[in-house]
């Protein structure tokens, strides 16, 4: 008997398991999932730049909602489904509801929701101009220019929340050159015949101390047909090229070189030059020199397509034929055949490119539109980020509103 006891006691001490045991049939219930989200509920006076972050406890987020009124508010949630935050600003003085549903283990859903508004701004900034216009149609070497209505101090920050957004994905950067003017230059030239949208994300947009932007500005317009203008001053022919094949020749003449005691410089600028606008006539008078002095002229000058800030045009020259795809006899400007101006000047759009060479002065990259004369990592240099950016797709879903 003492030893059948001793060996009953010894199976029962291997049979036993470690640790507490679980009710028969029975699992350890999965926490209840919780939702975390800032701005907590009943905030007054939050900052716009700081958006909204959720935050998902014991569980996963399902779906996220943010309204202001009747628009909602994009965002981006991570890839593990752990948080979730607003992509841009929000609007100063402004009402806002968040609803954040969150799943646990078990497949149970709760949610969560915070009603807060938003600090409003004693001082606002705004954009008080972009080029280009509203659906116009420009060339392929267009820059984005944004100007704002007062000095921008968080550069950076405007910077981001300046979305372009194109048919076909492209590679740029912006380039400050101002505190208050901001231009877009691609890296290389816009795909022809293609949309593009400027999207500003301004409102909420921390652009100073105590200054926030006031609104969103959506400013759309298309790119052309590539028209490529090349200029050589020693052939003395404009070559045009429309969408890579050789259109039409024009016989010109160019600056005939040297300058005069007045500081005129009478040489064309080489480089890749951008049209800036036209005008079917222009009055050109003579920089520094008054009437009745030596080389002074006043002159009406027809089918001109301005090239730089410092008086240079193709235009339909005024006289000296003689020259036209001979010599170069000009004061700096580019002549033309009338019926090769004429031509040029009907096909032209701003931000068509003419690259000129055969000169010994260089166009300065800030006469003008001459951007395209830095490199563009020299133009990456001034851009807040120092880094480029790759434009948005541009698809029906993400199609701008209309432009203003």
């Amino acid at each position: 008997m003492p030893v059948a006891a001793a060996t009953l006691l010894t199976m029962a001490a291997a049979c036993s398991s470690s640790g507490d045991a679980s009710p028969a049939g029975k699992s350890a219930k999965a926490p209840d999932a919780a939702a975390t989200i800032t701005p907590a509920n009943g905030t007054a006076k939050v900052r716009p730049d700081k958006g909204v972050t959720v935050q998902a406890d014991s569980g996963v987020l399902e779906q996220v909602s943010v309204q202001a009124g009747s628009s909602t508010v994009d965002g981006l949630m991570s890839a593990d489904k752990k948080s979730w935050t607003t992509k841009w600003t929000l609007k100063p003085g402004t009402s806002y509801t968040v609803t954040a549903t969150a799943k646990n283990a078990a497949g149970k859903v709760t949610t969560a929701t915070s009603k807060f508004t938003t600090l409003k701004a004693s001082s606002t900034v705004k954009i008080s101009d972009v080029i280009p216009q509203p659906g116009e149609t420009v060339g392929v070497g267009m820059p984005i220019t944004v100007t704002f209505s007062r000095p921008v101090a968080n550069k950076a920050a405007v910077e981001k929340a300046l979305e372009v957004r194109s048919t076909t994905p492209v590679q740029g950067a912006w380039r400050w050159i101002t505190s208050e003017q901001a231009i877009f230059r691609t890296k290389d030239y816009w795909p022809a015949h293609s949309n593009v949208s400027l999207v500003a994300h301004l409102a909420g947009v921390r652009a100073s101390a105590g200054v926030y932007g006031a609104k969103d500005v959506t400013r759309n317009f298309s790119i052309g047909a590539s028209h490529i203008a090349k200029v050589n001053l020693k052939t003395h022919k404009n070559k045009v090229y429309v969408d890579g094949k050789l259109a039409k020749t024009i016989p010109i003449s160019g600056g005939m070189g040297g300058g005069d005691s007045h500081g005129n410089d009478f040489r064309t600028t080489s480089g890749v030059h951008l049209t800036m606008g036209k005008s079917p006539v222009v009055t050109m008078t003579s920089p520094n020199i008054k009437e009745g002095e030596a080389g002074y002229y006043h002159e009406l000058v027809y089918k001109d397509v301005q090239i730089s800030n410092s008086g240079e045009y193709l235009h339909q020259s005024p006289g000296d034929f003689g020259c036209l795809g001979h010599s170069n006899c000009s004061h700096g400007c580019v002549r033309q055949t009338p019926s090769g101006a004429a031509w040029y000047f009907k096909l032209s759009n701003r931000g068509d490119v003419v690259v000129i060479s055969g000169s010994t002065r260089d166009l300065e990259w800030n006469n003008g539109w001459g951007y395209w004369q830095l490199s563009f990592t020299k133009w990456m240099k001034e851009s807040a980020l120092k880094q480029p950016v790759t434009t948005t797709a541009l698809t029906a879903s993400s199609g701008a509103a209309s432009p203003n």
